[in-house]
């Protein structure tokens, strides 16, 4: 049963060294670990899961074999298992992941084979949860299935859309697992976030920043979203500051 924290919590999900130190800097509580955001994260690397080891707040890695939907084969889930080794040998707190049938059901036995191959690693279940067709019965099954949490927007494309799925759910789940809200989460719609039953929020923080040496002549794009210190902070005092009011 997850205790209810104290204060509002906020996780960054990053997916490369700079963005590891700037959500630290900038206030995160914890750290989603991944590799290209810009497909909605998979596996980091080994160096960067090394680095992040070192961090002073809970790092939970991503462990998604290649980018699309979330049904896998075989071989994929072979290599899920040995990213999954990985990630326990670091001392990381957990693994994110998610797996579902072709009508967007949790894929109960996968999943127990994923929370198997963790072992005493906490379980959260990314977005692949809000393709669901019935989020209020995914969410008793992932209680049942022993996640830690479920980092959702209320079945639609982003948080701020699904207030009120999101606010059922934070009713439902009660103690019994935690409802981490994300996709499209910032600073001007925290308060309405947290207001809606939520304790913890999810976001990348991230702005576009221009290379200083840019490799456009094979094709790669001059400008990159990257995790910024100041946008964390922003988000983190939102959050403080709705808090505050709600006291």
């Amino acid at each position: 049963m997850p205790a209810r924290p104290t204060r509002p919590l906020l996780e960054v999900c990053v997916d490369d060294p700079a963005g590891l130190a700037a959500a630290i800097a900038g206030g995160a509580d914890r750290i989603e670990l991944c590799a290209a955001l810009a497909v909605s994260g998979l596996t980091p690397a080994p160096g960067l899961i090394a680095q992040a080891a070192e961090s002073p707040i809970p790092v939970c890695a991503m462990i998604r074999p290649r980018p699309g939907g979330f049904i896998y084969s075989p071989e994929e889930l072979d290599a899920a298992f040995h990213d999954i080794k990985a990630v326990k040998a670091a001392g990381l707190a957990g693994i994110v992941t998610g797996a579902t049938l072709p009508d967007g059901r949790l894929d109960l036995d996968t999943l127990a084979r994923l929370r198997d191959a963790a072992d005493g690693l906490e379980l959260v279940i990314h977005r692949a949860f809000d393709l669901g067709p019935d989020l209020e019965k995914s969410l008793e099954q992932a209680i049942e299935l022993g996640v830690s949490r479920i980092l959702t927007a209320g079945g639609t494309r982003a948080a701020p859309e699904g207030i009120e799925t999101l606010a059922r759910l934070a009713a439902q789940a009660g103690d019994r697992i935690t409802i981490l809200a994300g996709g499209g989460v910032l600073p001007e719609n925290a308060a309405r976030l947290l207001a809606a039953g939520v304790h913890e929020l999810h976001a990348s923080c991230t702005s576009m920043v221009e290379d200083p040496y840019p490799a456009t002549r094979i094709n790669i794009a001059a400008s990159r979203p990257q995790t910024l210190a100041e946008n964390v902070r922003a988000l983190r005092d939102a959050m403080e500051l709705a808090t505050e009011q709600t006291q």
